[in-house]
C-alpha cells in the first residue's frame, strides 16, 4: 500500500512537470498571434470561475447568500480589471463579511 502512495506522487509530479516545461520547449520564439495571446491572456480567469463556481452553488457553512455575494464581489473587482490574487481576495472578504451578517441575524 505505501509503495502504490510514493508512486501516486512520482506520477504527479511527472504530469505537473510536464505540464509546466512543455510550453517552453514547444514554443522556441514569442507568440505573435492576437488570437493566441488573448487566449492564453485569460486562462487563469477561466480556470478560477470554473473552480469557483461550483462552490458557490454549494457552499456548506454561508449558503447560497455568503456564496452570491462572494460572486459579486468578484466580478465587481474583475470589471474594474484587478490582478486575479485581488479579486480572490475581494471574493473571501465578502463571503467572510457576509457569514458574519447572518451570524449575528441569525
Amino acid at each position: 500500500m505505501e509503495r502504490n502512495i510514493y508512486l501516486y506522487i512520482l506520477v504527479m509530479a511527472g504530469v505537473t512537470y510536464l505540464i509546466r516545461m512543455l510550453p517552453l520547449v514547444l514554443f522556441k520564439k514569442e507568440i505573435t498571434s492576437p488570437f493566441v495571446k488573448s487566449f492564453l491572456f485569460y486562462v487563469p480567469y477561466a480556470c478560477l470561475a470554473a473552480m469557483t463556481f461550483p462552490a458557490i452553488l454549494t457552499a456548506p457553512s454561508g449558503g447560497v447568500i455568503a456564496g452570491a455575494a462572494g460572486l459579486a464581489a468578484a466580478l465587481a473587482a474583475a470589471c474594474r480589471e484587478k490582478s486575479l490574487l485581488t479579486v480572490a481576495a475581494f471574493a473571501c472578504a465578502a463571503v467572510f463579511v457576509a457569514e458574519r451578517i447572518m451570524e449575528i441575524a441569525g
